[in-house]
């Protein structure tokens, strides 16, 4: 079966860390692409970030440059979020999403709530 599972949210005191965890299979992890989107309450999804199938940090959104991190283990078809100094605003439900050509593959989601 084809699936990501999130996994690692919960809540945290504003400047606090998370490390969110995406768990990939039935497919060749290697080769998708990697993204973590947000969808906060009350707004739309947003991409957050996403890592390329070489490693490679790309298209992090403004607000989380600095702060937030992703990393991906091959050997372990998983992909992290290392998620630094959390504000108030960071609060919302984060998506895992494998991404190949023109499939995509979503998670359920993990909820992140920052309390001030």
């Amino acid at each position: 079966q084809v699936q990501v599972v999130e996994s690692g949210g919960g809540l945290v005191h504003a400047g606090g860390s998370l490390r969110l965890s995406c768990a990939a299979s039935g497919f060749t992890f290697s080769s998708y692409s990697m993204l973590w989107y947000r969808q906060a309450p009350g707004k739309e999804r947003e991409l957050v970030v996403s890592i390329a199938i070489d490693g490679t940090m790309t298209n992090a959104a403004d607000s989380v440059k600095g702060r937030f991190t992703i990393s991906r283990d091959n050997a372990k078809n998983t992909v992290y979020l290392q998620m630094n100094s959390l504000k108030p605003e960071d609060t919302g439900v984060y998506y895992c999403v494998a991404v190949y050509w023109g499939t995509h593959v979503w998670g359920k989601g993990t909820l992140v709530t920052v309390s001030s």
